[in-house]
């Protein structure tokens, strides 16, 4: 696992919120990574389908269509 070095006002905010809450500085990490990964990723997914969607790879479903597809339709 790398090191992990905060410049100092992030280091005292990350302080303060794990004293008040009595959560780990390590807790607030993690979760902050796990959601800028998650983004991250839906990102690069949504970026993909898109050069697939440009190339004629793949293609688009109404949405009348889908939900009829479904049984959803009015």
């Amino acid at each position: 696992m790398p090191a992990l070095h905060l410049p100092a006002d992030i280091e005292k905010r990350l302080d303060e919120l794990s004293r008040k809450t009595g959560r780990s500085k390590s807790d607030y990490i993690r979760d902050a990574l796990v959601e800028h990964l998650d983004d991250l990723e839906d990102l690069h997914l949504a970026e993909e389908r898109l050069r697939e969607l440009q190339e004629g790879s793949i293609k688009t479903i109404p949405l009348a269509e889908l939900m009829k597809a479904h049984g959803l339709e009015n």
